[in-house]
């Protein structure tokens, strides 16, 4: 394997890092409390890649297995503990566990430990997986049809045929 081309093709680097203080409030919050941060965005890394940080309540939630055709997906487990779905079976992963799914790989998330836990959610390329966490709020609003038109806009391919 080789580095890939080149993207920046200056001779004397620039001044361009983005520093996010811990403690900056989360870009968007579900109403069973769980808190999003959008950490890099695909628009804000050229589209090579999204990281966000996914803080879960005490609650059950995460989505069923499912898989994506275009973006691979990667966890990393910063607190409590997450169910993963390989594919094959859920995971118990706690803090400093990591899981990477390549595109077509059958995966998902929960978090059914009864205590909060948190991860990073890695992203690659970086598609506009923002639309589809804030979309999800709506799907009860949505007709079967337009649920399965957001689903595949945001290359979500689930199990279940929804």
């Amino acid at each position: 394997m080789t580095y890939p081309p080149p993207i920046y093709h200056g001779d004397k680097g620039e001044v361009s890092a983005l520093y996010r203080p811990d403690g900056t409030e989360p870009e968007l919050v579900y109403p069973n409390g769980t808190r999003v941060h959008y950490l890099s965005s695909g628009e804000s890394t050229g589209g090579l890649f999204g990281l966000y940080r996914w803080e879960c309540g005490p609650g059950v939630t995460g989505p069923d297995p499912h898989f994506h055709n275009t973006i691979t997906e990667s966890f990393y487990i910063l607190s409590g503990r997450m169910r993963i779905y390989n594919g094959e079976e859920w995971l118990s992963t706690g803090p400093g566990d990591y899981v990477h799914v390549p595109a077509g790989g059958i995966h998902g998330f929960k978090n059914e430990s009864g205590e909060p836990a948190s991860m990073l959610l890695h992203f690659s390329p970086g598609a506009p997986r923002e639309g589809y966490f804030e979309g999800l709020v709506r799907l009860a609003e949505m007709s079967d049809e337009e649920r399965r038109e957001f689903y595949l806009e945001h290359d979500n391919h689930w199990l279940d045929g929804r």
